[in-house]
């Protein structure tokens, strides 16, 4: 009984794997404010211990070790992001096939009610006529 209360969105969400979960979370997540915002406070932050740091400068203006760290996290956020797109087209094609689906129940519904109606307006109209020819048999 439950299989039949399901929508096309609990059944699409049914064959997300741990992968696909995960990328949708990182992908979502490294599209937030949130997550600019903290990046920008890391960069800032790796930027002014290494200027005015006392002790060690790990990574030395021009930051070469900050730009690869930020190639790292391109290399991986880009297939990311493309795995997150490619599941909101999928999504995306499974809700047009749901809407479709009930669009085309709908239309048959509706033809059926026209059909029904078409014979009741048809009864009326013979029953109409049966009682004129009973008040006047001449016709």
């Amino acid at each position: 009984m439950a299989a039949l209360n399901k929508n096309w969105h609990d059944s699409h969400l049914e064959n997300y794997t741990f992968g696909d979960k995960l990328a949708d979370k990182v992908a979502s997540g490294m599209g937030s404010w949130n997550f600019i915002i903290a990046q920008t406070i890391f960069v800032l932050g790796w930027m002014a211990l290494n200027v005015i740091g006392f002790v060690k400068h790990w990574d030395v203006y021009p930051f070469i070790l900050l730009n690869l760290l930020f190639s790292t996290q391109a290399a991986y956020a880009a297939p990311i992001i493309m795995m997150a797109q490619n599941r909101q087209a999928q999504r995306d094609r499974a809700q047009a096939e749901a809407d479709y689906r009930t669009n085309i129940d709908a239309k048959l519904e509706i033809e059926n009610l026209q059909r029904r109606l078409d014979a009741i307006e048809q009864e009326k109209l013979d029953k109409i006529i049966q009682l004129l020819q009973e008040i006047n048999p001449r016709n």
